[in-house]
């Protein structure tokens, strides 16, 4: 069953060439599926902008979402030096090997992360960004899971990398630019919805991306609408007013 989710995953991730692409929702379909099939506990990703900046992408929840700010905000971190050396990066226990990245270790565990790898998103000299795989749990991954991980994170950055060829659009950096920007406005948009459904960010995420998702629509797309108050709450959750 494990080898069938596995095969399932990579499948999904190489089904790039369809209209419409939608970077964000791949990329949370990333980091979803990395935690479902490789047994750790949470996922993060980072993207670089223009200037070669890395930016969160995806997270797999929001504990991490606010780690990984944390990481870029403090400048040290997994992510950040698997990108910068396009290489893998290991920690098996951040309470004994806290002098690396010592902010970031210590936030780290206060979040109930106790171990992390971080695999650079790289095609041969090209390093587009990096994953962070957290653990709650001390330990190293075991081999056959860091050989699965980095088949993942492979398929899907040759994926990215082939969709923007073949369609023949604006060159990555710039449309990894427009893709940051239209996280910033899932990201108020989540607030928003989940400030009037006074629910999680979470939750208020699940929301957003099952109704693009059954309608057909991209994630940035449905934010706008949100924010503009085009679209609200009541028909983000399929309900119809008196």
């Amino acid at each position: 069953m494990a080898e069938d989710r596995l095969v399932g995953v990579f499948v999904e991730l190489a089904d790039t060439l369809v209209d419409e692409f939608d970077v964000i929702d791949f990329l949370h379909l990333l980091v979803d599926r990395c935690v479902g099939v490789l047994g750790v506990d949470a996922a993060g990703l980072l993207l670089a902008d223009q200037q070669g900046h890395l930016r969160l992408m995806a997270s797999s929840d929001e504990h991490v979402r606010l780690l990984e700010l944390f990481q870029l905000q403090s400048d040290e971190g997994p992510c950040l030096e698997a990108f910068a050396t396009a290489a893998p990066v290991s920690v098996a226990d951040l309470r004994t090997d806290d002098t690396r990245w010592p902010r970031f270790a210590s936030a780290a565990v206060a979040a109930g992360f106790l171990a992390v790898d971080a695999l650079p998103m790289r095609l041969r000299d090209q390093v587009i960004g990096a994953l962070n795989l957290f653990h709650a749990d001390a330990g190293a991954l075991s081999p056959a899971a860091r050989r699965d991980a980095q088949a993942l994170v492979d398929v899907a950055t040759i994926g990215l990398l082939q969709e923007r060829a073949i369609r023949q659009q604006e060159v990555i950096t710039e449309q990894l630019q427009t893709a940051l920007h239209n996280r910033v406005v899932v990201e108020q948009a989540k607030g928003l919805v989940a400030e009037r459904l006074g629910v999680e960010v979470g939750a208020a995420f699940t929301a957003l991306r099952d109704y693009a998702r059954s309608h057909g629509r991209k994630l940035g797309e449905v934010a706008h609408q949100v924010i503009s108050r085009e679209l609200s709450t009541e028909q983000l959750l399929g309900r119809t007013t008196a």
